[in-house]
């Protein structure tokens, strides 16, 4: 199968990475579309991402936070 280059990550390996922080973002309580978006958005730090919520951060709030 041949990928094509998209600045310095190959297609697959960006879907690699993208479907993986869609399911950490799942995980971690965020509803599907915008997990995402945020999933899809390489300036979005997933850590913290992950922590505002575990922090007491509504998910909403979250996202708004982050974009």
């Amino acid at each position: 199968m041949a990928s094509t280059k998209t600045g310095t990550l190959e297609t697959s390996e960006r879907d690699e990475v993208v479907s993986w922080r869609l399911g950490e973002l799942l995980a971690a309580g965020y509803e599907r579309e915008d997990a995402l978006e945020l999933a899809l958005a390489p300036q979005v730090d997933l850590h913290v991402a992950i922590e505002l919520p575990r922090c007491g951060c509504p998910h909403q709030t979250a996202v708004r936070i982050l974009f």
